[in-house]
């Protein structure tokens, strides 16, 4: 599956920086974080989901 994803300038910066850090590609870390979030344990996952959901919910009316 191939996700593209837009992020503000300054999280692309820090990921583009702890890429650099961690010599991997921008690409390979994104995807880590993102195995690292759905192998959480459900509650954990369900927390964070709520919360993102909840800080964009404008957004997500506004794309709708």
């Amino acid at each position: 599956m191939t996700i593209s994803l837009q992020l503000p300038p300054d999280a692309e910066r820090r990921l583009a920086e702890a890429a650099t850090r961690l010599n991997v590609p921008v690409q390979d870390l994104a995807a880590a974080a993102i195995r690292d979030l759905l192998t959480q344990p459900a509650a954990d996952f369900e927390a964070a989901a709520s919360r993102v959901l909840e800080k964009n919910r404008e957004l997500y009316r506004r794309l709708a």
